[in-house]
């Protein structure tokens, strides 16, 4: 167990240059300095363009300057860093990542799903709970004899998912895993993702989502990201859930109460009475069920 590690405060800025070297567009991502620790899962919340998967790429030591120069994090080193020192990865501490988009190598794949997953997951693959717990609701049975090429979007994204889920590591840095899966596999895979990482294996696992249930379902803290999209913006020190809900839903304007059938998050109509009554409030999530409201007032 790794039990609390703390990040200093980071800076990483992103140019785009053409072909006669001059910059032609450059986006900063200031992100303040916090802490988190095994057992919970951190998500990411803010618009496109503010730099969560920035943040998902230092985390993992993916950037150019990192490449295992740089310093663990949580260690002394990382607390104090000297000017033009890299910022400081999880990478050494071992970390699986799930990118946004599908990894290259999964992609170009020759050979059937279980073929892959024997290749890349062949250890997970003989855990009893493993096959329980992930493979079984993720539905992989059905998937196994398929080859990799001929996989859907939803369908890769789960492979993408169990591959992430199925390498040991002691922190999970999952992107975007709602992309191309319907409401009901979204729960599913919500469920799963928390249940193994943080229940069974008391691991980590930092998540960049934007589906609300999901992120609901899932989050134990929020980072939320301010800023103006593509430009610069900052990450925020991990909140409370309730805190970083309602930071973010301040910022799009947009109030959510909680369903009192399925208890899953549901968008309240702008101006209707309970979208009036929450933001005087300053509640832009409700946490609590709110049980005999009209459809007027919704």
């Amino acid at each position: 167990a790794m039990g609390t590690l703390r990040y200093p405060d980071m800076s990483k800025v992103r140019q785009r240059k053409n072909e006669e070297g001059e910059v032609v567009s450059r986006f900063e991502l200031n992100i303040k300095s916090g802490s988190f620790s095994d057992c919970e899962c951190i998500v990411m919340m803010g618009e496109n363009g503010t730099g969560k998967t920035t943040f998902m790429e230092l985390l993992a030591g993916r950037n150019k300057e990192q490449r295992g120069k740089e310093a663990a994090i949580g260690s002394y080193q990382s607390q104090n860093l000297g000017e033009g020192d890299a910022n400081p990865s999880l990478a050494s501490l071992g970390v699986s990542y799930k990118p946004q988009a599908m990894n290259p190598k999964h992609r170009k794949f020759k050979g059937s799903v279980n073929d892959l997953m024997e290749a890349e997951i062949n250890r997970a693959l003989q855990d009893r709970l493993f096959r329980l717990l992930v493979l079984k609701p993720l539905g992989m049975d059905a998937l196994g004899d398929l080859s990799v090429s001929s996989l859907s979007g939803g369908e890769m994204q789960r492979l993408s998912i169990v591959l992430c889920l199925g390498t040991p590591a002691l922190v999970y840095l999952i992107d975007e895993p709602s992309a191309g899966l319907d409401c009901e596999q979204r729960v599913i895979a919500a469920k799963v993702m928390k249940r193994w990482v943080v229940n069974h294996m008391k691991r980590t696992i930092f998540l960049v989502e934007h589906d609300f249930v999901m992120a609901s379902t899932m989050a134990d803290k929020v980072i939320v990201f301010e800023g103006e999209a593509g430009i610069k913006a900052t990450a925020m020190a991990p909140c409370s859930v309730a805190d970083g809900f309602n930071q973010f839903l301040k910022v799009l304007d947009v109030t959510f109460r909680k369903d009192p059938i399925n208890l899953r998050p549901r968008i309240n109509k702008k101006n209707s009475r309970l979208d009036k009554m929450q933001k005087n409030a300053g509640e832009y999530y409700l946490f609590d069920i709110v049980d005999d409201v009209d459809d007027d007032d919704l």
